[in-house]
């Protein structure tokens, strides 16, 4: 196993931040993260993947590809966000965002304030809870998931939490076309953006849905 301390982790991670337009001054943070994630996960399978370096392609870059799509707003609800992903590259990246990791597993969660208190981001926090059941009606500019559920789950699941004006910024692989045919009424993509993901071969997609007139 490549463990999270290896210099070439760090400049293979350093690499794919600068192709990101990201500082790789980020680099330190987010493979201290990965080192708890890793620890973490031998005891509470957190993640299937188990490989460090397959971590920063799979989990750190991913996460981070959509960046730039959340610099301009003030709070995310990532949405059974699992150990962390993309919330807590997303708050190490981008200090001024706030972000609601929301998870109703107890290992999970307990993971989460572990990370949180051990990176020490102030600037998210820990909502164990289904997303359907958090109770913070329209506190949220935009939600997100990579979870495998569909846009219209994700709505159904977290469209509450969202304020006027709110957006969901789903991440998906493939174009999730027949996903988009089906959206709830009321809503519509606003925007599809591709990623690049330094260190990925496979489709990436950012989707952004929103209400007409929101």
């Amino acid at each position: 196993m490549n463990d999270a301390s290896d210099p070439a982790l760090r400049a293979e991670l350093e690499a794919g931040l600068a192709a990101l337009g990201l500082d790789p001054a980020l680099a330190p943070q987010l493979l201290a993260y990965i080192a708890l994630l890793d620890r973490w996960n031998r005891a509470y399978n957190l993640t299937a993947i188990r490989d460090p370096r397959a971590m920063v392609a799979l989990h750190l870059l991913d996460s981070l590809a959509m960046h730039p799509f959340v610099r301009d707003i003030g709070s995310l609800a990532d949405l059974g966000t699992g150990a962390g992903l993309p919330g807590i590259p997303l708050a190490i990246a981008v200090p001024a965002l706030e972000v609601a990791l929301v998870e109703s597993s107890g290992k999970k969660a307990r993971f989460l304030r572990e990370a949180v208190r051990t990176l020490g981001l102030g600037n998210a926090r820990v909502a164990q809870s289904r997303a359907e059941a958090l109770d913070e009606a329209g506190a949220f500019d935009a939600i997100t998931a990579r979870a495998m559920a569909t846009l219209g789950d994700l709505l159904a699941a977290g469209a509450h939490l969202l304020r006027p004006g709110g957006r969901l910024l789903a991440m998906k692989g493939a174009l999730p076309e027949a996903e988009i045919a089906a959206l709830p009424d009321g809503w519509r993509v606003e925007a599809v953006h591709r990623l690049a993901v330094p260190g990925l071969e496979a489709e990436r997609h950012l989707v952004v849905v929103g209400r007409p007139g929101g």
